[in-house]
């Protein structure tokens, strides 16, 4: 396999406060924190596996799940989540960060948030908006309500928490699905066939699935002159281009 992607997501506690009114225009200091939030739990799955892993908070204490998925995510090439970039690893390092463990080195993420604002003009670019809009509507996000994290952070109920569980793992594989269909707009945050042979030759191999059943689908030539080809792989059927230099290794292979 050339790239080793894990597709991730988290759902998280809210913070436990003190307050002496409700509404919309009231601001919370932090001292007014009585329980700081924390991760519930860590849903996950390797790309092209049927199996969608979970990983759980202990009555409330997250540091033995954080423990555990940095184990992980240091076996991956990418780690992909939407809106992972701003939310989910934030979330992760800070609660790393609070229980005195080690960041995960050079984690190269893929965010399907930035590829939909990026290629695409969506009416929305919630998850379950696209995933509707991609698979049908009896494809979204599973349905939940407040009660839930409730019944959870404030009863530690292992039902609610089973439901949670259930309700991330759905996203995690949602979140693959609508990937593989963003995916051919977006320029691969790791070329496939140089991760798989550690070879820079091989940069005229298919960036995409590693594949070396490639050909010349036509020569460009940028504003500043430089030469560069577009390829076309005939196993996944996907474009990428290489630079003129990366073109001569591809004529002698």
């Amino acid at each position: 396999m050339g790239v080793k992607r894990l597709f991730w997501d988290i759902e998280t506690s809210p913070n436990i406060v003190l307050s002496w009114n409700c509404g919309y225009k009231l601001t919370i200091q932090p001292q007014n924190i009585v329980q700081e939030r924390a991760i519930i739990c860590i849903c996950y799955k390797w790309e092209g596996d049927k199996k969608v892993h979970s990983l759980e908070w202990d009555r409330g204490d997250d540091k033995g799940l954080l423990k555990r998925f940095s184990k992980i995510a240091e076996e991956s090439d990418e780690m992909v989540a939407h809106n992972g970039d701003w939310f989910d690893l934030k979330w992760f390092n800070a609660r790393c960060l609070v229980h005195g463990i080690p960041p995960v080195p050079s984690i190269k993420t893929v965010d399907t948030l930035k590829i939909a604002k990026r290629h695409f003009y969506f009416n929305s670019n919630r998850l379950d908006y696209i995933a509707k809009l991609l698979f049908g509507n009896g494809n979204g996000k599973t349905k939940t309500d407040y009660e839930m994290w409730k019944k959870i952070t404030l009863e530690n109920d292992p039902k609610a928490l089973k439901k949670m569980v259930k309700y991330c793992k759905n996203d995690v594989v949602i979140l693959e699905r609508v990937w593989q269909k963003l995916r051919d707009y977006e320029v691969p945050a790791t070329h496939a066939a140089v991760n798989a042979t550690g070879d820079f030759k091989d940069r005229w191999m298919c960036a995409h699935c590693g594949s070396s059943h490639v050909r010349k689908s036509k020569t460009m030539v940028t504003a500043k002159g430089m030469v560069k080809h577009q390829m076309k792989c005939n196993d996944c059927g996907r474009y990428y281009s290489i630079a003129n230099n990366v073109f001569k290794w591809y004529l002698e292979a």
